[in-house]
């Protein structure tokens, strides 16, 4: 018998490799098959001279944008509103597109997804370069952000989409003996999206990735900070549709300002918001008129728990990573460092001196380690507040925290308390808050003291430690000895509690999150269907209610009721058809 159970066990194995080894090869037949995207390629460079008084996007006529290198305060262009009636109007041939997009193969679908990974990989300097232009970023925080998360969404969109939106057969119980259960991911339709502009290629990609191998149209808003190369990214997605004999009407870009932002919310079959909380608050209210569910990813302040017992020298480059990556404009940047007293002054001397270091300027002039603030003076008015509120507070400026030029330099606070202004405010820039803890429950109170509850990460050799601590963490998601790599992981989903929103993306729960879960029953043995006992057949009969009783003894009794029950039901019978 062991024998056979080995060979049985070996044999499925075995069926198992030859399966996985045979999506490979068709994987990479589709690859190398697919159509190669060919577009006209925008400027990124411009002989202007930079605006005097500075820029926003409302310094452009009326129904324009104001586009303009946030590094330099170049004006570059102005990029037309799109009207409410134009929204409405991209939605309405969307729709027409979706209908034949339904119809197609994963294959197909996947070919798409290999033709966006292989235009990405040989225009990857370009579109970082894009991306410098509209938010004043480094190149490698472009690679960093745009460039590697993108390619790794359509990597395993493409490794495992199929598998993940497949029918799902499910268990019946003995009530449904005789059917076949199943869950079927069906597309929602026009998927919408309303993104931030800290990433701007990454954040119109990711969720038009998923829309659009789930079997759905999209339509998604770009931010008025980051409305100049819309076009372009939109013309990419286009011509890979186009290849495929599908129409490019099946993924529109628009932009605009809150109007337009309202009119999408209005028109399409579910939306994700990446945002403020503030602004996402509205736009579930708009959503609630039409009952659109949303997907709402509203920011962070996420906490880094730093125990007695870590390497620095591993840690440092980490939490110097996490804070000033993208000049610390990211919805998972690192805003709080809780380290314990006893290797508090070492940390902190640790990472001041690396950050003292730190070189800043334009990506278009030099090579720097950080770049602008996108939003310009009303970032630096903003968190110039938050810094000096808190150290008015009691906290202690260890460096930085005066804007020069335009550019917020990387800043380290200490002697940070969970009541203070910046421990509770997400900064959305380069400050770095260091607070102390003595116990690691103390730690946990400081983490959950905020109402923000995105990403969250814990440092100690000891793993069962950091594993314990972090369990009790207020956080849709958390990195043992890490930070942030959980967004490297496709493979899990993303999402917050609290004032960072709900619901999620990526994963398979966000693949999943762009179809209708539709259950379905059938019947699976031949000749056998479903037959109401004359008993239950109306008009209802004086004994009904007791056969029903009894039945449910059967099924779900112990084992002496179900057999007194089952004989009972032989010896139930209607006195008369009379209702009761």
């Amino acid at each position: 018998m062991l024998y056979e159970i080995i060979l049985l066990v070996l044999l499925e194995w075995k069926l198992g490799l030859l399966r996985s080894l045979l999506t490979v090869v068709l994987h990479t037949v589709e690859r190398y098959s697919a159509p190669t995207i060919t577009v006209s390629l925008p400027r990124t460079k411009f002989d202007v001279a930079p605006a005097t008084n500075p820029l926003t996007p409302r310094s452009g006529p009326p129904g324009t944008i104001q586009c303009y290198d946030k590094g330099t305060n170049t004006p570059i262009g102005l990029v037309n509103v799109t009207t409410p009636d134009e929204v409405r109007a991209a939605v309405s041939r969307a729709r027409v597109a979706q209908k034949l997009w339904a119809k197609t193969s994963f294959s197909t679908r996947r070919k798409l997804l290999f033709s966006l990974m292989d235009y990405v990989l040989q225009h990857q300097s370009f579109i970082c370069e894009t991306a410098c232009v509209e938010c004043g970023k480094t190149m490698v925080d472009g690679s960093l952000g745009e460039m590697l998360t993108t390619l790794e969404k359509l990597r395993w969109t493409a490794a495992y989409g199929e598998d993940v939106l497949a029918e799902e057969v499910r268990d019946v119980g003995l009530m449904t003996f005789h059917k076949r259960a199943a869950v079927n991911y069906v597309p929602f339709g026009v998927i919408g999206a309303i993104v931030s502009w800290n990433y701007p290629f990454h954040n119109i990609y990711g969720p038009m990735i998923s829309a659009l191998f789930a079997g759905n149209a999209f339509v998604g808003k770009v931010s008025e900070y980051s409305s100049y190369y819309a076009a372009y990214y939109q013309s990419i997605v286009r011509e890979g549709l186009k290849n495929l004999g599908q129409s490019p009407d099946l993924v529109t870009f628009v932009t605009g300002f809150a109007e337009t932002g309202e009119t999408l919310v209005s028109s399409v079959d579910k939306l994700t918001f990446i945002g403020s909380p503030a602004v996402g608050k509205l736009v579930m209210r708009n959503a609630s008129a039409t009952l659109t569910p949303v997907v709402l990813e509203l920011g962070g302040k996420d906490p880094a728990v730093v125990c007695d017992d870590v390497d620095l020298e591993q840690v440092t480059p980490i939490i110097l990573r996490g804070t000033y990556q993208n000049c610390g404009q990211n919805c998972i940047g690192l805003e709080r460092v809780i380290v314990q007293e006893s290797i508090h002054d070492c940390l902190v001397e640790r990472l001041e001196k690396a950050v003292k270091t730190l070189t800043q300027g334009p990506a278009s002039q030099g090579l720097y380690d950080m770049g602008a603030m996108t939003m310009g003076e009303a970032s630096l008015q903003k968190i110039q507040k938050l810094i000096d509120d808190t150290v008015a507070a009691g906290a202690t400026l260890v460096c930085g925290g005066k804007p020069s030029n335009g550019f917020f330099p990387p800043t380290i606070l200490k002697n940070v308390t969970p009541t203070m202004p910046i421990a509770r405010e997400e900064v959305f820039g380069p400050v770095l808050v260091v607070m102390k803890f003595k116990t690691d429950e103390d730690a946990v109170k400081m983490v959950n003291a905020c109402e923000y509850g995105l990403g969250s990460s814990v440092f100690s050799e000891d793993i069962k430690r950091a594993r314990r601590i972090a369990d009790q963490l207020r956080s849709g998601m958390t990195n043992i000895n890490d930070f942030g790599i959980n967004y490297l992981c496709q493979s899990l989903p993303f999402g917050g509690v609290g004032a960072s929103g709900f619901d999620r993306f990526a994963g398979r729960e966000g693949l999943r999150g762009n179809c209708v879960v539709r259950a379905s029953t059938t019947d699976r043995i031949p000749g056998v269907k479903t037959v109401i006992p004359l008993i239950l057949q109306y008009p209802i009969t004086d004994v009904a209610f007791t056969f029903m009783e009894s039945l449910s003894q059967v099924i779900y009794g112990p084992m002496l009721s179900s057999v007194k029950a089952f004989i009972k039901l032989f010896s139930i019978k209607p006195a008369s058809s009379k209702k009761c």
